[in-house]
């Protein structure tokens, strides 16, 4: 339904107040944007209103504002909308005044004396953070020749320097002074009255990511799971008394080129601080996961702030040890094809010594899991016998859905050493066959003995066979092998197979 109204010409000027007592709302997501929302109150006249904010962060989007009656019973209607994102600053009023006269406070002989100085170049770089997003260097650079710098140039009594001879003393200020980022709109609404609008856009300098301390007994490798989430706010706002929703999940957005309903507890975790409800719940929303804080906080500009999201106990993992001999140099390889590795006798031929630790787990409610798990930075700790726990490696896990498997590389074994070699290798090119043998050894200098899997890629081409091996084996891809093996305390294990290729 077209709606159409005759607009009284009237204009009503409000400028809101920044510390509107209303309780905001965020959404942040981990790629470093969130949705604000917050009740912007409007007393408002039939016609066409002038509105000004401020109430705003430094990193707002201005085309992704949305300005409504969540009720759905006034009828607003944005006639235009202006946003000014560079606030007064020392060098934005040097550059209003360049080619004047202007007033300097320069100390002089223990007393401070008033110095007249000619604004030649005021050093205000003529380009916003926006625009540079949004055009890249190109306009950077374009702007510089325009003669944007940061250091001033000042004519003091007939002679030029750099920079500034004192404190610049300016006239007073107009009225149409930026001294924060503000929108101003112009409102148009059939319906005089007070309306509680609500007011939501999309803005940059808000991100959160989560953590997880995970330790382990002395002995055993049933561990206690501890995860964080971290927010960070750098976008030039406190939000006071929010409630803060974290969105997890690869939600696509267009970046600027070269630029920079269930709830699940864990049946271990006890309430934090005898609370009823758990400090963070989580619930599916659309593709992606919706975590919520149960208590509203107040996030200040530049602060970070963490909240515990899980507390789990007596999780079981497993530690698996991973020999993959193969050594590879990525950039002397870079481009080739099949023919060229094919060809290459010394391909794949180089041994890598070092046996990888790997710490698995099911995140699943069985294991004391069971909610889904954002990505984020894994370390690992164990108890030592005086009982002080320490670190014993880390790294990153990606979104993981519950019931999956979690598989993170902590680092190297001490005790466990590896050696691959090859020991034939014959090309047919009239039958179109290469046949490749290794010998693969792991040795254990523990005092008990240890499970490794070692793992072996076929790289020559992609119709491969194992003509002969000294040990069974289970193919886990297309390229791939592995060899389950026990290594005895002290003790070695060799292990031979040959590849049989045909293309």
């Amino acid at each position: 339904m077209i709606r159409r109204f005759v607009w009284l010409v009237a204009l009503c000027t409000l400028s809101l107040a920044t510390d509107d007592p209303a309780q905001p709302s965020l959404t942040i997501y981990n790629q470093n944007f969130a949705v604000v929302r917050q009740e912007l109150p409007l007393e408002l006249k039939s016609g066409v209103n002038s509105v000004r904010v401020t109430d705003i962060t430094m990193h707002l989007e201005p085309d992704s504002v949305i300005l409504r009656d969540p009720t759905g019973k006034q009828f607003i209607q944005v006639l235009e909308q202006n946003y000014r994102a560079d606030p007064l600053s020392e060098s934005l009023l040097l550059s209003l005044f360049e080619g004047k006269t202007i007033d300097f406070l320069v100390p002089r002989e223990n007393k401070q004396e008033i110095v007249p100085g000619k604004i030649i170049r005021s050093g205000y770089v003529p380009h916003s953070p926006i625009a540079m997003r949004q055009y890249g260097t190109q306009y950077y650079q374009a702007q510089m020749a325009q003669g944007g710098s940061e250091q001033p140039i000042v004519e003091v009594d007939g002679k030029v320097r750099f920079g500034l001879p004192g404190t610049p003393l300016f006239p007073a200020l107009g009225n149409d002074t930026v001294l924060k980022p503000t929108l101003q709109w112009l409102l148009s609404t059939p319906n005089p009255g007070p309306l509680r609008a609500e007011f939501s856009y999309v803005t940059g300098g808000l991100t959160w990511e989560a953590d997880y301390n995970i330790v382990a007994p002395e002995k055993g490798n049933a561990v206690d799971v501890v995860g964080w989430v971290t927010m960070d706010n750098q976008s030039g706002k406190r939000f006071q008394n929010a409630r803060i929703k974290l969105m997890a999940g690869d939600v696509n957005k267009i970046q600027p080129e070269q630029m920079y309903d269930r709830v699940q507890v864990f049946a271990s975790a006890a309430p934090i601080n005898g609370a009823e409800t758990p400090p963070v719940t989580e619930r599916t929303f659309d593709e992606y996961h919706l975590y919520t804080l149960a208590r509203s906080t107040t996030l200040d500009d530049r602060e970070t702030k963490q909240v515990e999201f899980i507390r789990a106990g007596n999780v079981s993992t497993t530690q698996i040890y991973i020999y993959d001999g193969l050594k590879l140099d990525p950039n002397r390889y870079n481009g080739w094809n099949w023919e060229n590795i094919r060809n290459d006798f010394s391909y794949g031929t180089e041994s890598n010594p070092k046996i990888w630790v790997m710490r698995e787990f099911n995140n699943s409610e069985a294991n004391h899991l069971g909610m889904p798990l954002p990505k984020g930075r894994v370390r690992f700790y164990r108890r030592n016998d005086d009982g002080q726990i320490e670190f014993t490696g880390e790294n990153v896990i990606d979104h993981t859905p519950h019931d999956e498997k979690v598989r993170v590389y902590t680092g190297n074994a001490f005790d466990l050493t590896g050696e691959r070699r090859r020991t034939d290798y014959r090309v047919d090119t009239n039958r179109q066959t290469i046949d490749e043998s290794f010998e693969i050894k792991v040795r254990n200098h523990k005092k008990e003995p240890v499970d490794v899997r070692v793992v072996e890629h076929l790289y020559r081409w992609i119709t491969w066979d194992i003509s002969a091996k000294s040990d069974p084996y289970r193919r886990t891809d297309s390229k791939t092998i592995e060899f389950p093996l026990t290594i005895p305390p002290d003790g070695e294990k060799a292990i031979t197979y040959t590849a049989h290729y045909t293309w």
